[in-house]
């Protein structure tokens, strides 16, 4: 698995945490930065992540900003992204096995360290379903490739 890593100012702290993580779990990635705490566009950081999901260079993408809400809504728009904004492991857990999200985001002013480093885990290692879900899936794709 590769996973493409990124935050804006409001995210740098959680996503060294979950750089941490993905040594930890020797899950290969690339971190897209940003480095700074001074004000960035999450848009600048979540699209060139979801771009190089949706082209399959990177398997899965991980955002994080100050509530997750921006880069979700930013990485939510390429297509071929389903992007989950989660804050607890049970919708980390659910948006793999249901939803076959390939996006993570999550928000650090609205989650600890200790937290996100469960729910990047819980997101990395869950496995889709399929089944029922396949079909639902299957919907958003297909609304996709006529709309987008």
């Amino acid at each position: 698995m590769r996973v493409a890593l990124a935050s804006d100012h409001g995210g740098i702290h959680i996503r060294k945490e979950i750089a941490n993580l993905l040594d930890e779990l020797k899950i290969e990635y690339v971190d897209f930065g940003c480095d700074c705490e001074t004000s960035v566009d999450y848009p600048d950081y979540a699209l060139p992540v979801a771009e190089k999901v949706a082209s399959g260079e990177f398997d899965r993408g991980i955002l994080i900003c100050g509530t997750g809400i921006g880069m979700s809504i930013a990485a939510n728009k390429v297509k071929g992204i389903r992007c989950a904004l989660c804050h607890d492991t049970f919708s980390a857990k659910a948006t793999r096995s249901h939803n076959d999200s390939n996006i993570l985001a999550m928000g650090e002013r609205v989650v600890g360290p200790g937290l996100a480093r469960d729910i990047a885990a819980v997101w990395l290692t869950g496995e889709f379903e399929g089944g029922r879900h396949a079909n639902r899936v299957g919907k958003i794709t297909e609304y996709e490739d006529k709309h987008l």
